[in-house]
């Protein structure tokens, strides 16, 4: 390590706070000041506000994207036995609500442009046991959604989008939670829209489900101590919704430093050998990450983090090759597209307050690396 240059952090966000903290501090002191901190005026706002953001009816906040995926599910009524579509390359929450209603994830390749799954293979993958195709906006950008919502049509299946990286983002003029059945979202801090701590929603035009899920939140509450169903408690700290409210508002300023940083990274990049991303047609990336990839990568992982130069794995075991995942029976080389970007992929600085001073010195680190040029 070389301790006379200056560290760039993978992720800073203590940047992005110190803009805003004065409107955070009086959001917070307001919530204190009235004394309710569960599901309360300030959640019931941020749910009006982004439902609006999103393009939907309905907003139901919850304590975790995780939790979101999970009754997101509950209420498309996949049961135990059932089969849910998926990708294998992603974080695992994504999985995990699958197999905490006891369904089983069936787990299609991936596209090896956008990093997202494999509509051709999802449409071979529908079997008799299939009840939902949950796809996941990996990095920022959308999957490719029509063709999946056509198969759904035709089936008669459940469309869940993952959206916990892709706040903002479109597809043919439709925003991220408002094309599928169910949307949702994680707001865990490093998110484009990050609570102070753990926070998620769920995101839908359906009136029927709407209400479900938000008596399956509180506990399956109908009335207060009658309980119809299983339930958990799954809310939103009235904190967290106050947060959010804020930094909502910025939201779209956020995502536009991101794409301009993006931009500088591609344009600066562009003659090394890294495969780089790009934004797909019909579509508005938000650039939650910013993914490069090389067969070199840990060696590329190496030099950056010799000059002070943060980075991260996004990610580098797929779902099917989980240890937890054993049972499921596949091997290596069962999804090789997912596996060669687990072994390629790297993801560069990128944020709110990334400066391009520093953005410079990373590019010229990575050109300056003999086997990237």
């Amino acid at each position: 390590m070389n301790d006379s240059l200056d560290t760039i952090p993978f992720i800073d966000l203590n940047r992005q706070c110190f803009e805003i903290r004065n409107e955070i501090d009086d959001a917070v002191q307001r919530t204190l000041d009235r004394g309710a901190f569960a599901s309360n005026q300030a959640v019931a706002r941020f749910e009006n506000d982004f439902a609006s953001y999103c393009g939907t009816r309905h907003c139901i906040a919850v304590n975790s994207g995780t939790s979101a995926l999970h009754l997101a599910l509950i209420a498309s009524g996949v049961k135990a036995g059932d089969e849910v579509i998926t990708t294998p390359f992603t974080f695992i929450a994504t999985s995990w609500a699958i197999s905490y209603v006891g369904a089983r994830p069936v787990f299609v390749d991936v596209d090896p442009h956008t990093c997202n799954i494999d509509v051709e293979k999802v449409a071979r993958a529908i079997g008799p046991k299939t009840r939902a195709i949950l796809p996941v906006h990996l990095y920022g950008q959308m999957a490719d959604m029509e063709p999946m919502r056509e198969l759904c049509n035709i089936h008669g299946l459940a469309l869940i989008e993952d959206a916990a990286q892709a706040h903002g983002a479109e597809y043919q003029g439709h925003r991220a939670g408002s094309y599928g059945d169910l949307g949702c979202f994680s707001f865990y801090p490093t998110k484009n829209l990050g609570a102070f701590g753990e926070a998620g929603a769920i995101t839908t035009n359906d009136e029927k489900r709407a209400a479900r899920l938000r008596h399956l939140r509180d506990h399956s509450q109908i009335e207060k101590y009658r309980h119809e169903e299983l339930g958990f408690n799954y809310r939103m700290d009235e904190l967290q919704g106050a947060i959010l409210g804020i930094k909502l508002r910025h939201l779209d300023g956020w995502n536009i430093a991101r794409a301009e940083l993006a931009n500088a990274y591609n344009r600066n990049l562009a003659k090394t050998s890294l495969t780089l991303p790009s934004e797909s047609p019909g579509q508005k990336h938000v650039w939650h990450l910013f993914v490069i990839r090389s067969p070199q990568r840990d060696h590329l992982c190496q030099e950056l983090a010799g000059v002070s130069i943060g980075t991260g794995l996004h990610y580098p075991i797929p779902l099917h090759l989980q240890p937890a995942y054993k049972f499921l029976g596949h091997k290596p080389g069962d999804f090789p597209v997912a596996e060669k970007l687990a072994n390629e992929c790297l993801s560069l600085p990128l944020y709110p307050g990334l400066k391009r001073t520093e953005l410079d010195r990373i590019c010229d680190v990575a050109t300056g690396t003999p086997f990237i040029r």
